[in-house]
């Protein structure tokens, strides 16, 4: 009767514990990213085949994936598959979560709803192309050049390339009248060549971004033309020469001199094209994007309307094409000279999120806000995950800002569960690992809890039978007890 007795209490115990934990897995059915606490019982020692009750074995959490919100909140994001987030409050101790309902905090970092910052990988200014001091984008760069995203096959190597200029439709002037014949460029012609070197950079970033080779350097075509000046003296003398599908002709002005500089002139003020003449009526034309080549031919000067014999020499020196990244930065550096002759500043920066060695001594919290990155004078934009990246969109310019970094474990079951969505690392659990494949991280959405309302309903009327049960068996035993003393009197 003793035995009974305290069998039933070590049920009724078992199963207070029990409606305990349940309680709390219907209180959080709403929290994010909750994981389900699930109870084991395992039957106590035995005596003469007889047991004395039951113990807690086990109370486990359930890391089964909850289910997945969107949100449309841009700092909201969900693990699917295995993994927790990692965070750091206070102390140096990382904790882990898979709540992922983030916030922008005041200091631009990226943080859990209880103020933990959100560890991963910061971006970090890789290069910067500028025609100035100028090192991060002003309200002065008002006009988009060129923005792509270059990455390895793994990811672990992220760089954004954004390019802008000031506004050189404004700053362009005409060249001087002294520099006619010395690659004399009118303001239209300024414009037109920023705006076919810019369509041409963009062009190799994507070539670029597909294939991250370094490459190799191109070379602009240079071609040289010998005019004989001693032929040139009347008005009934011209000059000519075909570039591509155009033909330039300039009847004789003034002198050979000058006659051959309007030849030049004519041809500086074609996109993509350069000319000047020296003082022996050499007329030297360059191809201003590296790597391309244009067919010159017909060169020609004429007496009235008989051309000269011998015809003008010409001297080509054929373009290398060129590729990969000595390629960009060749077409690169012929746009920044192009936007400084019209009087423009050229600023190209180079962001880059590397993960290749990635340990916990290169992960910390993420700046959100571009001018703490020096990106950009504007702080806020949109933010956005691509994979574990994540970008900060602003105009037509991404920038890439961050990693974010999640950790598995060989034993998960092993975490301590501290309360605030958080759980740290145990012997049982092992250390964390860098997780790979075993997760994606989803943007604008959060993990609702895995706590199964009905579930735990019924688990809750059967733990309340139960104890219903035990409770019998308790008054059972006193009336058993209540009767042995009676029949001792």
């Amino acid at each position: 009767m003793i035995d009974a007795l305290y069998s039933s209490i070590s049920g009724l115990n078992g199963f207070q514990t029990a409606l305990n934990s349940e309680s709390n897995n219907i209180s959080n059915v709403s929290t994010v990213a909750y994981k389900a606490d699930s109870i084991s019982f395992a039957d106590q020692m035995y005596q003469n085949s007889i047991g004395k009750g039951i113990s807690i074995e086990n109370i486990d959490k359930s890391y089964s994936q909850g289910n997945l919100k969107i949100t449309n909140n841009p700092y909201d994001m969900a693990i699917s598959g295995k993994g927790f987030f990692m965070v750091k409050g206070d102390t140096e101790e990382i904790q882990y979560t898979r709540a992922g309902n983030f916030n922008m905090s005041a200091d631009g970092t990226l943080k859990t709803a209880n103020g933990y910052q959100v560890l991963g990988i910061s971006a970090k200014t890789d290069s910067v192309v500028s025609s100035s001091d100028d090192t991060m984008f002003t309200d002065d760069y008002s006009t988009f050049i060129g923005s792509q995203v270059v990455k390895n096959s793994d990811d672990s190597y992220v760089e954004t390339i954004n390019t802008k200029t000031t506004d050189y439709t404004v700053s362009a002037i005409n060249d001087p009248d002294s520099q006619k014949g010395n690659n004399y460029k009118t303001r239209n012609a300024k414009i037109a060549d920023v705006e076919y070197l810019s369509t041409a950079y963009r062009n190799e970033l994507s070539l670029y971004s597909a294939s991250p080779t370094a490459g190799e350097a191109p070379t602009n075509q240079t071609s040289t033309i010998s005019y004989d000046k001693n032929k040139l003296t009347d008005s009934f003398d011209s000059v000519e020469l075909t570039i591509g599908a155009i033909t330039y002709s300039t009847q004789f002005d003034t002198d050979a001199q000058t006659t051959l500089n309007n030849l030049a002139d004519q041809i500086s003020n074609t996109k993509g094209l350069s000319a000047s003449v020296d003082d022996n009526g050499n007329l030297t034309v360059k191809t201003l994007l590296p790597g391309e080549d244009s067919a010159i031919s017909n060169a020609r000067l004429y007496n009235g309307s008989v051309s000269t014999t011998p015809q003008p020499t010409i001297d080509t020196t054929p373009a290398v094409k060129g590729s990969g990244k000595a390629k960009l930065d060749a077409v690169e550096l012929a746009l920044k000279d192009a936007v400084e002759n019209a009087d423009g500043k050229f600023l190209k920066i180079s962001s880059v999120v590397d993960s290749t060695n990635l340990n916990t001594d290169n992960t910390g919290s993420l700046q959100l806000k571009l001018d703490e990155l020096n990106i950009s004078q504007s702080p806020f934009g949109t933010p956005e995950l691509d994979g574990d990246i994540l970008y900060i969109t602003q105009g037509d310019n991404r920038y890439a800002v961050g990693k974010i970094t999640t950790a598995v474990f060989s034993n998960e079951e092993g975490l301590n569960p501290k309360g605030d969505n958080l759980y740290s690392a145990t012997t049982q659990s092992g250390n964390m690992i860098f997780a790979t494949n075993e997760n994606k991280i989803l943007n604008n959405t959060i993990e609702l809890s895995n706590s199964d309302l009905s579930t735990s309903l019924v688990n809750l009327m059967v733990y309340q039978r139960a104890y219903e049960a035990n409770s019998k068996s308790v008054t059972t035993s006193d009336e058993f007890l209540k009767t042995a003393l009676a029949m001792k009197k």
